[in-house]
């Protein structure tokens, strides 16, 4: 890496961190490379030793880098799953949510947009473990002790193994969000008021068409249950305005 020195003096770990983590997006250091030594990096940067381990430390709490002790021990590029990088996306996108002030139709038109474009290569590719996956969620949900929390975890796991269906793991990192995130934010809104018998047949319709390689069926059911989840999501807020308008009953 080139010497470079910081422009300003406030948060240079953070400085110092963004410089490394932009040589790995670039390529400049890549999978398993070993970093300069925190010597070599306080000279490269111009800043004292602790401040080169504290910008390590937030590369370390991002997953771009792995330490190791010893002889040849040091501090390396870390090779990302698709595993991590969804739990990721999904617990950023859901921050992202409940930070921001995001309309709920706005939500809801965005999950289901983005659930759709998987639809023809999940129809075209589907395998007997992904309609037993479907199938296994749709008997779960069948179940009338399910509690409603198991019942939206096992609504995600339905919608999850329909995106894993299209067998694109970039695919299953940018949907990571829409469905681990999004929906489950839906669900929270619209668990009370929905019919868990609707919502299992549209799920079984759904499964029948990826099963059929149907993608304009399999698309109408996505359409239906956007519909579906539009109209609680709006009944559940407007009642909830209602309520807590002064004086009301």
């Amino acid at each position: 890496m080139k010497k470079t020195k910081p422009k300003k003096k406030a948060d240079l770990p953070a400085q110092i961190a963004k410089s490394l983590r932009d040589a790995i997006l670039t390529g400049e250091l890549t999978a398993d490379d070993r970093l300069p030594s925190e010597t070599d990096l306080a000279e490269t940067f111009d800043v004292s030793r602790p401040t080169v381990r504290e910008a390590l430390k937030r590369l370390a709490a991002q997953s771009l880098i792995r330490t190791e002790r010893g002889a040849f021990g040091g501090a390396f590029v870390r090779r990302l799953s698709y595993d991590e990088a969804q739990a990721q996306h999904a617990s950023t996108s859901t921050l992202l949510l409940s930070i921001n002030d995001v309309a709920f139709s706005v939500a809801c038109e965005a999950r289901y947009a983005l659930e759709t474009s998987v639809t023809a290569l999940a129809c075209a590719r589907r395998s007997d473990d992904d309609l037993a996956k479907m199938r296994e969620e749709i008997a779960r949900q069948g179940s009338p002790d399910l509690s409603d929390e198991a019942f939206c975890t096992s609504d995600v796991a339905l919608h999850r193994a329909l995106v894993d269906a299209a067998g694109n793991p970039i695919l299953s990192y940018q949907l990571a969000g829409a469905v681990e995130a999004m929906q489950p934010l839906m669900n929270m809104i619209t668990f009370t008021a929905r019919s868990r018998e609707r919502i299992v047949a549209l799920h079984t319709s759904l499964t029948d068409a990826v099963e059929a390689r149907d993608m304009a069926a399999a698309n109408a059911v996505l359409a239906d249950l956007e519909a579906y989840t539009l109209e609680l999501g709006q009944g559940v807020i407007a009642l909830r305005a209602r309520t807590r308008r002064p004086g009301a009953a």
